[in-house]
């Protein structure tokens, strides 16, 4: 039965032209043609999920005394009944605000006085819910200002006593006059009220807001008959007119908050403690969890959350007293309600460790999810002060961390803004740390957190180009310099860029910012045998110059780049032949080892590493003349076979192929070239397809020796060259064709082509590959070129059918006409 491409043969005609075949550009023809150096790949090192929900993991480098703990009981008795309101500016002296009343004051006088000018607006009167406006309503009695004029003499007396009116009603006390000014126009400056000549008022803006006001003192509201007078010298001066200003800003503040207060003792009364009364005798957990979520509904719509409500500390004393009740439903309930009221300090890290003890378990993820517990915990992050809740914020982080660990949530944390509030705190660190040259208490441990749950981030697209676009690369990698003693915060930045640069974008984005890799070299020092870190940090070198040119030289130029490298080589090469050596022998005691699967997981990375370096001309033929390059990869091949460990054995051959490209001079790799054949001829026998893909690659540069093409012929390599062009895979078949190529180059090993059926086995590679891959194409022409060099016809070298089958390949290559 005729194979596809056979049956395409018999079809062809005078206008053959193969329809699997697409043109290529020049810029893809030169990279196929510099496919003999090729990158190596392998994968991200795997970091096992953790099995218990703590704040450090099992193989943390921290001590359990120098840690913060994952495991503690907290009680109501934990928190402070008064929480202590924040402190914001400096506390100032209080002005004395005594107005000074002029000399003389006649009847006379009073039309000169001058009116002042119109102080600033006082703060707005605050906008209270509809719902606290309609008790207000319910409750306001009497007019708000008197309906006549009174004289001075006995406006005197009514101020007084709506002071002591105002005192027996237990609000605020106010000492001295009331004094409200009025604007050029004759109307009082407010927003809410507008007050007239005749001491009457409109409402212009809002539900009336006052329930009691003093009579308007006549100096201030009387403009005369209309004429102006020349100013009298015994006008007040400029001081006295300031303090006056100041005098009536001071009381319209203080009607405000009566305002305030009245509407809020209404509020609280019949909205809040009839939900308290029932927090404090419900024994129904379930009903308890329904009162608290009325609760936390009332005080928003009373505009009674935040720290400056002044029960705040009654309704707090009440929410501590129900963490006894040891409810986990109930305790999210209530820290949500805590810190919707801004506690602070001792306060705010309790709730915090309640929320962290909360989500230690992930059966508790649900109803995290449901009450919207991270929107709170997100909030302590933006809004809190990190110098002084560090503490607070490392177990905030670590709830949030254990919660990033549950991909239910990422979407959710990304679009709440959590990479850019993360970041925010680093670069506040970094920040702190750079100009103070000192560490937040606990930075350490909170950089943790925070690093591991950006970890678990970075699996989202969104979160890596929010990363990217906020350039949190470098902002990283300084996190890293600066703590480079802390190994857990190392390990987790590792780990995040070793996810990132497996994406092309955020490869490129870490490889040009030029201090990283100065930065992984010192990393690779001070930990050489930590294997959880140098791994990913070798990894992340691979990611980096495996496609980019720029990257592989200035990784290069860094001092000692490349002994580094050979350094930690030699250090898991050691550990490698230790642990393959059975303890009578001299290997170590299985306790001191690390697992030999770690071992050479380096390995594989350091090799991906060298492999990718030997694609750059200058970086690659330093490394072929150098021995401390050449020799380590020639004595890995030589003790490791490829059924020990496949992918070690496989890079190392491709890191010999890179460096065998290069025909210089002192290359340690022609010098040797017959020692690393015969390696090769283990991989050859093997029944791993890789593995010997891999090799003929190397025969393939090698044979180029003259040398190299009689330990071909000797072994009779070439026969298994031949073979291979029936394997079907076109990568094995283009190596094989190459070797093939180098041997018609000479003269005398031009006959061996014809045994085994050599000659037709090219000329099936050119039907089956030829008409999709014009570099196969070339190297089957190349080599039947060489094979009827100097003949005088045809059919003497191919035969008379193999000459007609091959008369019609080339013709519909040309596309020209069929030869009769």
């Amino acid at each position: 039965m005729l194979s596809p491409n056979d049956k395409k043969l018999e079809k062809l005609d005078l206008l053959y032209r193969p329809s699997m075949a697409k043109p290529k550009t020049s810029a893809e023809i030169i990279s196929e043609a510099r496919n003999a150096l090729r990158t190596v790949r392998t994968q991200r090192p795997f970091t096992p999920q953790e099995d218990q929900r703590k704040l450090f993991e099992p193989a943390s480098s921290r001590t359990l005394e120098n840690r913060p703990p994952s495991s503690f009981s907290l009680h109501a008795s934990s928190f402070e009944s008064s929480d202590p309101r924040p402190i914001y500016g400096t506390h100032l002296s209080p002005l004395e605000l005594k107005p000074k009343a002029p000399a003389s004051f006649t009847t006379k006088e009073d039309p000169c006085l001058p009116f002042p000018r119109p102080p600033v607006d006082p703060v707005k009167i605050r906008r209270v819910s509809s719902a606290r406006v309609r008790f207000f309503r319910a409750a306001s009695q009497g007019p708000l200002l008197p309906d006549r004029t009174l004289p001075p003499t006995e406006r005197k007396k009514t101020v007084e006593s709506k002071e002591r009116g105002l005192m027996g009603n237990s609000l605020v006390k106010i000492s001295g006059t009331y004094l409200i000014e009025s604007n050029p126009t004759g109307h009082l400056k407010s927003h809410p009220l507008q007050l007239t000549y005749d001491g009457g008022f409109n409402e212009i803006k809002e539900q009336e807001m006052f329930k009691d006001a003093t009579a308007l003192p006549s100096h201030l509201r009387s403009r005369g008959s209309g004429k102006r007078r020349p100013r009298a010298s015994s006008c007040p001066n400029s001081p006295d007119l300031s303090r006056l200003e100041t005098k009536a800003v001071s009381n319209a503040n203080l009607q405000e908050k009566d305002t305030e207060t009245d509407i809020d003792d209404i509020f609280w009364n019949t909205r809040i403690v009839p939900i308290l009364n029932e927090l404090e005798k419900e024994e129904n957990v379930e009903m308890v969890c329904a009162a608290c979520t009325q609760l936390h509904h009332a005080l928003k719509e009373g505009n009674m959350l935040g720290n400056k409500f002044k029960r705040r500390n009654i309704l707090l004393k009440t929410l501590y007293k129900l963490v006894d009740v040891g409810s986990d439903p109930l305790s999210l309930k209530l820290a949500k309600i805590i810190l919707a009221l801004k506690v602070s300090r001792k306060n705010l890290l309790n709730v915090c460790k309640l929320i962290f003890k909360i989500s230690r378990s992930e059966k508790n993820d649900s109803l995290i999810q449901n009450d919207s517990i991270l929107e709170s915990l997100l909030e302590v992050l933006r809004s809190e002060d990190l110098h002084t809740n560090t503490e607070a914020f490392l177990y905030c982080m670590g709830a949030i961390k254990f919660l990033s660990g549950n991909p239910g949530f990422l979407n959710e944390m990304i679009s709440k803004d959590t990479v850019e509030i993360l970041m925010n705190l680093i670069k506040q660190i970094n920040e702190n740390s750079r100009k103070c040259g000192t560490y937040f208490p606990n930075s350490g441990h909170l950089l943790v957190q925070m690093t591991a749950t950006l970890r678990n981030l970075v699996d989202s697209p969104l979160a890596r180009r929010k990363l990217l676009s906020i350039s949190a690369l470098p902002q990283l990698c300084t996190v890293m310099g600066q703590y480079m003693d802390d190994k857990d915060v190392c390990t987790n930045i590792a780990r995040i860029f070793s996810k990132l640069t497996s994406y092309h974008v955020c490869c490129v984005a870490l490889a040009n910012y030029s201090r990283c890799y100065a930065l992984f070299l010192n990393l690779i020092n001070k930990y050489q045998k930590t294997q959880d870190l140098v791994v990913r940090i070798v990894f992340i070198l691979g990611n980096l110059t495996a496609k980019n040119n720029q990257a592989r030289e200035q990784f290069s130029k860094e001092k000692g780049s490349i002994p580094t490298l050979l350094a930690l080589f030699h250090t898991f090469y050691e550990l490698d032949l230790r642990s393959e050596k059975p303890v009578g022998e001299g290997g170590e005691p299985p306790k001191a080892q690390l697992p030999q699967a770690q071992v050479e997981d380096v390995l594989i990375k350091l090799t991906r590493v060298l492999a990718n370096l030997a694609i750059h001309p200058g970086v690659g033929q330093a490394m072929a003349t150098s021995p401390h390059v050449v020799g380590p990869l020639l004595a890995t091949l030589e003790y490791k076979s490829i059924d020990d460990c496949e992918e070690l054995v496989i890079n190392t051959t491709a890191t010999i192929n890179n460096l065998s490209y290069y025909q210089v001079k002192n290359s340690i790799i022609q010098d040797k070239k017959l020692y690393i054949a015969e390696l090769l001829l283990k991989l050859l026998m093997s029944n791993n397809m890789d593995g010997i893909l891999e090799a003929v690659r190397v025969f393939g540069n090698l044979s180029q020796d003259r040398d190299i093409c009689d330990f071909i012929v000797q072994k009779n390599v070439h026969k298994f060259m031949i073979a291979l062009l029936d394997a079907k895979h076109q990568d094995i078949c283009f190596s094989a064709c190459g070797v093939l190529l180098n041997l018609t180059v000479d003269k005398d090993k031009r006959v061996i082509l014809k045994e085994g059926g050599g000659i037709k086995k090219l000329m099936n590679c050119l039907r089956d590959f030829g008409p999709t891959d014009w570099q196969l194409a070339c190297l089957v022409c190349k080599t039947l070129w060489n094979l009827s060099e100097n003949i005088t016809h045809a059919s003497s070298c191919f035969g008379d059918e193999d000459t007609n089958t091959l008369l019609v390949l080339l013709s519909s290559f040309l596309g020209g006409c069929h030869p009769k």
